[in-house]
């Protein structure tokens, strides 16, 4: 099957949405990588690759993004009470305290720079008190015209972008090093994606309890280049 180009401008917005430039603060967090490199469980190129490999395929892909594909669903249909649940659930299922407080700072520096530009509007968003980067992203893929399985693929390769950086810092490895592993991230997106969206409630599952324990560590550990 022949892959139909993204129509009009929803390409650059979804390369905006992805950029580490969208200024959310994703570059301020590991999720637990820090304290996994301070322990030695993450030391070099292979063990960094199994790492964001393992959180990709067992949590990330396996939960925030099954969620995603609920939330873009709810803001299509103009459904508030629904985004509103799943964003309730999803802060709700967060690890740790360190994850829930990311999240929702990530949700609402995105609501504030669509707040900002007034390139769509707002309303709906408006009425999430308290939303998560999901809640967020998805809303502003929806309003800008990302299509949705693009759309989850950009936020999908937006978190394992930011975890390589992360790696480059802490490890630290170089960019070749960084380059190899986004090469075989690549690779997985396309499954993860698909297996999200037609992923069944059921189905769902977080079971990484690596990154449970890191994150909680990460909270109160004595020094630390990424915040907690």
């Amino acid at each position: 099957m022949t892959a139909l180009p993204i129509a009009g401008n929803a390409l650059p917005q979804l390369l905006r949405l992805a950029s580490p430039m969208l200024p959310v603060g994703a570059y301020a967090y590991s999720q637990g990588m820090e304290w996994a490199v301070d322990v030695g469980t993450i030391a070099d190129e292979a063990s960094a690759l199994a790492w964001i490999t393992d959180l990709l395929r067992f949590n990330i892909g396996t939960l925030e993004a099954p969620v995603w594909r609920r939330l873009y669903r709810a803001w299509q249909e103009g459904d508030v009470e629904s985004a509103r649940n799943w964003n309730e659930r999803f802060i709700a299922i967060r690890e740790t305290a360190e994850l829930r407080a990311e999240t929702l700072q990530m949700g609402g520096a995105l609501k504030a720079v669509l707040d900002a530009t007034r390139e769509i509007d707002t309303g709906l968003l408006e009425q999430i008190e308290l939303p998560a980067l999901p809640t967020s992203f998805s809303f502003a893929a929806h309003g800008l015209g990302v299509p949705l399985r693009e759309g989850l693929t950009g936020y999908l390769w937006a978190w394992a972008e930011n975890q390589v950086s992360a790696a480059m810092k802490l490890v630290p490895l170089g960019q070749s090093s960084g380059q190899r592993i986004l090469v075989k991230l690549i690779a997985l997106l396309p499954e993860i994606a698909d297996n999200a969206l037609g992923m069944q409630e059921e189905e769902f599952s977080n079971f990484a309890p690596a990154l449970a324990i890191a994150s909680s560590r990460h909270e109160t550990q004595y020094t630390r280049l990424f915040r907690s």
